[in-house]
């Protein structure tokens, strides 16, 4: 065995891999190994990653090799890898494309399936689950029909067989989109920056049948958004965007007509009361999952099927509800373009989203456009408030669902939060939480407009224009603000409440303040904690993903 003490990883032999985190190569390290692995646990001083076929299935889909893998991690490593780790990340792997869709030469209603293989198509001849979709293509080939496409691909993922599919895509209603040179807001030079158009690109591939399917990955402010407006130049055809909620939505269309030649007669928004169908047509998902109960048909489905778009692009991708999943998987023939900060899904539908968005295309770690100036510099930190000792007592008597929200609301963090507010008082500060009691008594303790699920949109906006122009500098917000506000000048959260170890939800809060400043300040983010409690163990799952994209929490203890 080979010994290299000066390295800072260990490849275990149930395919788990160990990173010091003060290794001077830690952010190299760290870097390589999030583009294959997915991080589990990170205490402070050494990091564990899990190996997953999926991890390294997209992998592979974004260009990454066995011999890549393994070679890297053979020089990054103290000890010899484990044989069989090195067969399982080979055999793994090698699967991303040994069953391909491709068109059929004859007839257009079907998809012909192609095997690297003989052997490759006795071994999927043997599933049950996809054979049943199979069909006799000829005295030596095999077909689907076109319309189960989707379902295909999800029957194989969970057979451990990751399809590539290349079958290609309808063209869509041709659309003319030009970018601007210039904005039509305020006339500010624009220009698509060098990643945006590099991620586009990725997942573009020139138009290739293996492209034009695929998620982008980047944080909230490095300007998802653009790279969406960059694919739908590179596509020119009508496009279906999918949005989390009405001010997403209207930001949406601001930014198209900004920064495209497409005027208002060309963009058009569907939900609510407005359901205009566009060019280019800005939806909510929760319109189009709209039914009057639980039996009755969905609604506004139609929209998918009704227009002949050539682009469905799908804002917050990790979010996408299941009766879209439906909708996704009979839209195969149509090029999806899925967008995110984090492919987390805390519903564990990650490979869904790979089978019929497509996989992960470009991933650009955070601290990356952090160093480059493009997202803010952030802090974070974990403010640990104690239970008054009488509450504590009350607390362990509790259901575990119980304590969670107890420590969640402990009324002892409101001497942090002051403190807090206090220390940033000439700051924009966001104040978020998941309890909206605790945030009502909040905001009546500071003097300070709230918005939840059930403020008008009317007056939501107002609120984020009044924050956004200095009217007001500090705003207490719900759930609601997870997603899609544009607040660029916000740079202090103060997190009082979450969703249990949402690692996704933590991610977005973060993104809530990282669009860079006018002033080139850097942002702080504070989540508050009630000590050795379940909601302590709670928000070190949430930090995993932040974690993996280089932040460091610095822990405080209340004063």
């Amino acid at each position: 065995m080979h010994v290299r003490p000066e390295n800072p990883v260990i490849v275990q032999g149930d395919g788990k891999v160990l990173l010091e985190t003060s290794h001077k190569k830690y952010e190299s390290a760290r870097d390589f190994i999030a583009r294959f692995a997915e991080l589990e646990r990170s205490p402070e001083h050494l990091h564990t990653y899990r190996i997953s076929p999926l991890s390294l299935w997209n992998a592979a889909s974004s260009g990454m090799t066995k011999d890549e893998i393994v070679g890297e991690l053979r020089e990054l490593s103290k000890f010899d890898i484990p044989p069989n780790v090195l067969e399982s990340i080979s055999d793994t792997i090698e699967r991303y494309g040994l069953v391909q869709l491709i068109p059929h030469p004859d007839d257009p209603t079907l998809i012909r399936l192609r095997f690297s293989t003989a052997y490759v198509a006795k071994l999927i001849s043997k599933l049950k689950l996809s054979t049943e979709l199979m069909v006799a293509d000829g005295r030596r080939h095999w077909a689907i029909q076109g319309g189960h496409r989707g379902i295909f691909k999800q029957r194989m993922l969970t057979e451990g067989w990751p399809v590539e599919d290349i079958a290609g895509f309808l063209p869509g209603a041709p659309l003319k989109v030009t970018l601007r040179t210039a904005m039509k807001k305020d006339g500010k030079p624009f220009g698509v920056r060098p990643y945006q158009k590099e991620a586009a690109s990725r997942w573009h591939m020139d138009g290739a049948p293996s492209g034009g399917n695929g998620v982008v990955v980047l944080p909230c402010g490095a300007g998802k958004t653009i790279v969406a407006i960059e694919a739908m130049r590179l596509c020119q055809t009508k496009t279906l965007i999918l949005a989390t909620n009405a001010a997403a939505v209207e930001q949406w269309v601001r930014e198209i007509i900004d920064k495209t030649e497409l005027t208002e007669k060309d963009v058009g928004s569907y939900m609510g009361a407005i359901k205009q169908v566009k060019a280019v047509t800005v939806a909510t998902y929760q319109i189009l999952t709209y039914r009057r109960s639980k039996k009755a048909e969905f609604e506004h489905l139609h929209v998918f099927s009704d227009e002949d778009w050539g682009l469905i692009i799908y804002d917050e991708v990790h979010l996408l509800p299941a009766p879209v999943f439906g909708a996704t998987a009979e839209l195969q023939g149509r090029r999806r373009l899925g967008l995110t900060a984090t492919l987390i899904r805390e519903d564990g539908r990650q490979g869904d989203v790979f089978s019929l968005v497509g996989p992960k295309r470009y991933d650009l770690p955070w601290q990356m456009l952090e160093s480059g100036g493009f997202i803010a510099e952030a802090k974070c930190f974990e403010v640990r408030v104690p239970f008054p000792p009488h509450e504590m007592a009350r607390y362990e008597a509790m259901s575990k669902q119980a304590q969670f929200k107890e420590a969640s609301t402990n009324r002892a963090k409101m001497s942090a939060i002051r403190s807090l507010v206090k220390r940033h008082q000439k700051d924009n500060i966001l104040v978020i939480g998941t309890y909206v009691d605790q945030l009502h008594h909040i905001a009546r303790a500071f003097k300070a407009p709230l918005i939840t699920g059930k403020t008008p949109h009317g007056k939501r906006v107002e609120l984020f224009r009044q924050f956004r122009t200095g009217e007001i500098n500090l705003l207490v917000v719900s759930k609601v603000a997870n997603f899609s506000i544009d607040l660029p000048d916000a740079n202090v959260a103060i997190q009082v409440s979450g969703t249990f170890g949402s690692r996704q939800e933590e991610a977005q809060r973060l993104g809530r303040i990282l669009r860079p400043k006018s002033d080139g300040q850097g942002a702080f983010f504070y989540t508050v904690v009630t000590k050795d409690t379940s909601e302590q163990d709670f928000a070190m799952k949430r930090q995993l993903f932040l974690t993996e994209q280089g932040y460091r929490y610095y822990i405080e203890d209340a004063a």
